[in-house]
């Protein structure tokens, strides 16, 4: 078959780091993998980047379109590319995939979809592809909320999880778009590899490990060689726990120098207890690249609210990490999650945490409770967002204890203690003295975009709650779903 993957373009990218952080879609790569190991054909369409839904289809003409709903913020879109695709080609077979969809697929139930896929897309998407091609039905796919129409979505046998090396690397040459669109931070082109899959620990507004149910699977030594050799000199590891188990870190980093493996730029994820316990695995892999930065989930400046996370780990460890990374020279970032439920001293204990250990190019998140979290089964009543662009971590889902004029106030004098902020420390000519000449126009729209997280009338202008005490229903306009979700 001819099978067309498409990328949406999320409407939310005013707010947040969305202008520093857009990335090639790995998991649609990863499909189209799977699917040219059974013989098809695909192609991956990111619609970020000009292609509409329409010139898409006209060109490809496929017999099945994929579209990716990789977070709930995402959904409206997801949504309305599956809209467009319906009324451009009415028969054509039409799934809905990616981490979103599979963790809280609810909200997609819609009558232009025909299936969901709510296992591991490269091997659903592969089944269903086959099924479609041989005649068969669907109902026999594992992994798949099926569109029967009259008795609606209907639950297939669930799907085993995919073993992470019976899926080829990741078919680049699928995407239709250039790499030179893919960036993180400063660093363009960028390049993802996952080397692993999954996190066994059970932070409450995370959905990582309740989909995945605390599993941590792991790409072969080999694979993860060959994908990291394969692209370019800035890579961002897509894991969400990087250096999780020791032996087979040691071992990759190892056989990467072994191999003459190396880059100019690389962003892991991990954790700071991790970090604070390992540190001999951080001088492992400093070879590995010219500059290597950590994203750390700091989240909390106190052992209270880390409890309060479900973070099990302490300030300590935290404060270790630190310590360590940069001994080794580690470049050190990271995230805070700002509650709404704080008042003014907790904002004055985060800056002065902030200060005292230099975590200046850490950002700021707005604890929401993202579907298919813990924290979103406790507070979903509470909820008065208006649309599902709103869960991008950035905009009041609720009426904060502080009142939302000055929770924004507080939050944005929080930001103005980032690096981004270019009336501090670091100015224009810094950021643009760090890119090549011909990268340095889109760093400097980036970091324009980015000043409005420092003005709190930018995040109050958008400001839009339904009203108090009227829960969702399947009445209610936007995003209905989720009171019956």
């Amino acid at each position: 078959m001819d099978v067309l993957l498409l990328r949406p373009a999320p409407r939310n990218e005013r707010f947040g780091l969305g202008p520093f952080f857009r990335t090639e879609p790995l998991g649609l790569e990863y499909v189209a993998a799977a699917l040219e190991a059974r013989g098809h054909r695909a192609k991956v369409v990111d619609l970020r980047f000009g292609e509409s839904v329409e010139r898409a289809l006209a060109r490809y003409r496929p017999g099945m379109v994929g579209v990716a709903c990789l977070h709930s913020l995402e959904i409206d879109d997801s949504l309305d590319v599956a809209r467009q695709v319906r009324r451009a080609s009415p028969d054509v077979f039409l799934m809905l995939g990616g981490h979103s969809a599979a963790a809280f697929p609810g909200p997609l139930k819609s009558p232009d979809v025909n299936a969901i896929a709510v296992g591991d897309g490269e091997r659903v998407a592969a089944d269903v592809a086959e099924a479609l091609a041989r005649g068969r039905s669907l109902r026999e796919v594992p992994g798949l909320l099926v569109n029967t129409g009259g008795d609606g979505f209907v639950a297939t046998p669930e799907a085993e999880p995919v073993g992470l090396d019976e899926v080829p690397l990741p078919a680049r040459h699928a995407v239709v778009s250039s790499f030179r669109h893919y960036a993180c931070l400063q660093y363009r082109p960028t390049w993802l590899v996952e080397t692993a899959r999954g996190c066994p620990f059970r932070c409450s507004f995370c959905s990582v490990w309740p989909l995945y149910q605390r599993s941590y699977r792991m790409r072969s030594i080999d694979a993860v060689c060959r994908d990291f050799a394969s692209v370019g000199p800035h890579v961002f590891v897509a894991d969400d726990l990087f250096w999780h188990r020791m032996d087979r870190s040691r071992e990759l980093a190892g056989e990467l120098r072994r191999r003459a493996v190396r880059k100019e730029w690389v962003l892991v994820q991990c954790r700071t207890d991790l970090v604070a316990s390992q540190p001999q695995l951080l001088e492992a892999w400093r070879p590995f690249a010219k500059k290597i930065d950590i994203f750390f989930g700091l989240e909390a400046a106190t052992d209270g609210n880390l409890d309060g996370l479900t973070k099990d780990t302490t300030v300590a460890s935290t404060v270790e990490a630190i310590k360590v990374a940069r001994e080794y020279g580690y470049g050190v970032t990271g995230n805070f999650v700002i509650d709404p439920e704080w008042d003014e001293e907790d904002f004055e204990r985060l800056w002065a945490f902030v200060d005292e250990h230099r975590l200046h190019r850490a950002g700021y998140t707005i604890l929401t409770p993202l579907p298919g979290t813990p924290y979103y089964e406790t507070v979903r009543d509470r909820i008065r967002a208006t649309q599902w662009a709103q869960f991008d971590m950035s905009h009041l889902l609720w009426e904060p204890k502080v009142g939302a004029q000055r929770f924004f106030e507080l939050y944005c004098k929080t930001w103005r203690r980032s690096v981004l902020n270019l009336r501090g420390s670091k100015r224009w000519w810094q950021w643009i003295g760090e890119v090549k000449p011909q990268h340095a126009l889109f760093l400097m729209r980036a970091l324009s975009r980015t000043q409005r997280m420092m003005d709190p009338q930018y995040y109050l202008s958008e400001h839009r709650l339904g009203p108090a005490g009227a829960p969702w229903t399947s009445e209610t306009p936007v995003p209905h779903t989720i009171a019956a979700s």
